[in-house]
């Protein structure tokens, strides 16, 4: 099954000094809109793999919100990541049939500063481990910008690596397994309480607490989810971790791109 990485959600205090803090650090940020009957807005980031960063706020407390209470108790960060589905209704059918637990689609939106309105169908999983699916009903170039928005000061191409803290590798490797309907070839999985697997561009890690202090921390704090992104970048200069100050909470790697570049994951023929 195509599901590629849609975004990955990073929720913060300010939107307007996330936006200016990320330019700080290179990144084209381009403003979102505001999502109606909510009280959150957005920015985004968007990379040349159609993959982007999605900077959320809040103009006022939101408890039914999923991400309210994970900002608002252990302050920013990332908080979430969604996969593309052609059809969310249709994704979530098929892993209903195959054992997961996701809920019934849900309609969503956003109203851009320029007045265009998007509509979307999300879904989410009953357990934290697996991501969200977020699949469009309007074509995805209105909601994810292309062209010049995708460059980068900071040269940053695309999304290398999710890793996602998890109780229990093996299971939930099982649980992506029949969500992506995966065969052995595409994942990995070893004795040391870490399972991987590819999506196009990106390698997802899953991390028990045994594998890792910093999976260990994530679980005892917010429990499973994702927690640090390896980004590609083409910067010829040092590379590493990006002052987490800056990222709201973010952890942030910023790696060496190898000889291929990243392709584009997302067209507009298939996914809008």
């Amino acid at each position: 099954m195509s599901l590629p990485l849609d975004h990955i959600v990073i929720a913060v205090h300010d939107l307007q000094k996330a936006i200016t803090d990320y330019r700080s650090l290179g990144f084209t940020v381009t403003p979102g809109g505001d999502h109606p009957g909510r009280a959150t807005h957005n920015a985004l980031v968007v990379f040349q793999d159609g993959s982007y960063f999605e900077l959320i706020a809040w103009k006022a407390p939101e408890e039914v919100h999923p991400w309210w209470p994970k900002l608002d108790r252990f302050g920013p960060g990332i908080v979430d990541f969604a996969l593309l589905p052609s059809s969310t209704p249709k994704v979530v059918a098929q892993a209903l049939s195959r054992g997961l637990a996701y809920q019934p689609p849900v309609d969503g939106g956003r109203l851009r500063p320029d007045g265009v309105e998007l509509q979307w169908q999300n879904a989410r999983p009953a357990t934290p481990d697996l991501p969200f699916l977020c699949g469009d009903l309007t074509p995805r170039a209105l909601r994810v910008p292309e062209g010049g928005v995708r460059e980068h000061a900071n040269g940053v191409q695309g999304v290398a690596y999710l890793h996602i803290a998890v109780h229990d590798a093996a299971a939930s490797l099982a649980r992506y397994r029949a969500l992506l309907d995966l065969q052995d070839t595409a994942v990995t999985h070893n004795d040391a309480g870490t399972a991987s697997l590819q999506l196009g561009n990106t390698q997802l890690k899953l991390e028990s607490a045994s594998s890792s202090r910093a999976a260990a921390a994530r679980l005892a704090q917010q429990g499973e989810g994702p927690f640090a992104i390896g980004l590609y970048t083409t910067q010829a200069g040092p590379l590493g971790a990006i002052t987490q100050g800056d990222t709201h909470g973010a952890h942030i790697v910023l790696l060496p791109q190898d000889d291929s570049a990243p392709r584009a994951t997302h067209t507009q023929s298939v996914f809008a």
